[in-house]
């Protein structure tokens, strides 16, 4: 286990800034001034690493906009090395924001995927749309939300 570099800002007693801080011992795979990617504890697949800013942020609706795009540039960045260090097919990328967060600290899943790993689709119910108008309802509610931000 190799400790990360630098400090989180904020997050005290938050498990993924200590790790970031270098407190608590993770596998990690990359830490950077932006990002620490550690490998997941329990691991979908082996190679599971998750992807955590090193600014301590719950979601992603909290992390600052101009740190969006060097935070998904690690996320990338790993997801790429998924297939060339691992020879893994492929990755899935995913993050939950609250609802089944079990750490309150906003990570980014990425984990190698291969045909035929076992893993199916997404593991909770689908729902339908009552009809058109329905759908229409909810895509209008996103939309007007997405115009009002700045």
């Amino acid at each position: 286990m190799t400790p990360p570099t630098g400090a989180p800002k904020t997050g005290g007693d938050c498990l993924f800034c200590r790790i970031a801080a270098g407190e608590l011992p993770a596998h990690i795979v990359l830490a950077d001034d932006v990002a620490v990617a550690f490998l997941d504890a329990r691991p979908v697949f082996k190679g599971h690493v998750l992807v955590i800013p090193r600014e301590h942020a719950e979601t992603l609706a909290d992390l600052p906009a101009d740190a969006l795009g060097p935070y998904f540039a690690r996320v990338q960045a790993v997801s790429r090395a998924m297939e060339d260090g691992l020879g893994a097919a492929g990755s899935f990328v995913a993050m939950n924001n609250r609802i089944s967060q079990s750490v309150p600290h906003l990570h980014t899943h990425v984990v190698p995927r291969n045909r035929k790993d076992g893993l199916r689709g997404f593991f909770w119910p689908r729902l339908k749309y009552d009809n058109d108008p329905e759908a229409t309802s909810y895509a209008d509610k996103i939309r007007k939300t997405l115009k009002a931000t700045p």
